[in-house]
C-alpha cells in the first residue's frame, strides 16, 4: 500500500517575491513544483532547511 507523500504544505500558498519562498511552508516554487518527484532523501533535505527559512522570513517581518 502506498504511503501518502509527506509535505510541509499548510495551505497558505503565497510566495515572497524577494526570497522566492512560500510564506506558508518555506519551500521555493521549484521545490513545490518538483515535490512529488523528489525522493524521500531529497524531501528530507528540503524539510531540514525549512525552519531556518521560516525564521528568516519572520526576522524580515514577512510573517506574523
Amino acid at each position: 500500500m502506498h504511503q501518502p507523500i509527506k509535505t510541509p504544505c499548510v495551505k497558505v500558498c503565497v510566495v515572497d517575491g524577494q526570497t522566492n519562498n512560500c510564506l506558508g511552508c518555506g519551500r521555493t516554487l521549484g521545490e513545490i513544483a518538483r515535490w512529488a518527484r523528489f525522493s524521500d532523501a531529497e524531501r528530507d533535505e528540503v524539510l531540514a532547511l525549512l525552519p531556518a527559512r521560516i525564521d528568516a522570513l519572520k526576522a524580515a517581518g514577512k510573517l506574523g
